[in-house]
């Protein structure tokens, strides 16, 4: 069996058609480019390091790491959004696209001195599987940065019981078609993303502590990050969430070690090295 849901593939090929983030600012993507980015072991790559971006989608993430590697392979099973990342990367030379999914990286094993998987592998049948197909094609030795959903292991439970009543909403909306799918997201991102970030923005002004209050990551970020991320978060049928704990499990069994966590949203965001 395929580790791939061919209709969460549509879904984002259509996605990143509709919002092929060049309406989002450069200062969002770049802040969430350093936060994901934090724990990534530049200094430890090669001169010339080759690596990949599975599951690139717009190639929002390798607009920034395409300038500081010798190559990147851009992966995505998904036309309409390797299209887009094609546009986008349009000034990088240094980058190869390939229209695949995680179970069939074009790749020879033990090839490449890096790999990350952004908001990705938490979309396939099979996490596990995906993680370890990413780990074989590593060196020994190379970093690997992967980010999950996380299983709200570190909130509260009044926090958990709001998710619960959104994923329902999402298991609605996700099976519209795409155009009222997206209709809907923008009235989500509209109606909820934005007032509620607006909010934590105050409080955080007013001296506050608001790192438990829902949504307050987008806190100064436009209307368009809201839309594309509402779109990302209520348009996926197959969605799967992880704790901490079984991250770290899943990445030492494909084979990674000195596994690190971000202690920092987005929850959750890891790195490991290829075990020799």
């Amino acid at each position: 069996m395929q580790n791939i849901d061919r209709q969460v593939v549509a879904d984002f090929g259509d996605e990143w058609t509709r919002h092929d983030q060049s309406d989002v600012p450069y200062e969002d993507l770049h802040h969430f480019f350093d936060e994901y980015f934090s724990i990534f072991p530049w200094s430890d790559l090669p001169d010339d390091a080759q690596g990949f971006d599975l599951g690139c989608g717009s190639g929002r993430w390798a607009r920034f790491v395409a300038p500081r590697v010798g190559h990147l392979h851009c992966i995505d099973p998904a036309a309409g959004a390797l299209g887009v990342a094609k546009r986008n990367l349009s000034g990088q030379a240094n980058c190869t696209f390939h229209l695949a999914g995680v179970d069939a990286i074009p790749l020879p094993d033990g090839s490449q001195d890096f790999a990350y998987s952004l908001g990705v592998l938490h979309h396939v049948p099979d996490t596990q599987a995906g993680i370890a197909a990413c780990v074989a094609k590593l060196k020994a030795g190379a970093p690997f940065l992967l980010y999950l959903y996380y299983a709200f292991d570190n909130r509260p439970a009044w926090f958990r019981a709001i998710w619960r009543l959104s994923d329902l909403v999402r298991r609605v909306i996700s099976v519209l078609p795409p155009w009222p799918k997206s209709v809907v997201s923008t009235a989500i991102a509209a109606g909820v993303y934005w007032p509620l970030s607006r909010m934590a923005g105050l409080f955080e002004r007013l001296g506050k502590d608001v790192s438990q209050f829902p949504l307050s990551a987008y806190r100064g970020k436009s209307f368009n990050t809201l839309r594309t991320d509402a779109r990302d978060r209520f348009g996926t049928r197959l969605e799967q969430r992880f704790t901490r704990q079984q991250i770290h499990a899943m990445m030492t069994h494909a084979g990674l070690h000195q596994i690190r966590f971000r202690e920092d949203g987005p929850y959750w965001c890891a790195v490991g090295s290829k075990r020799t």
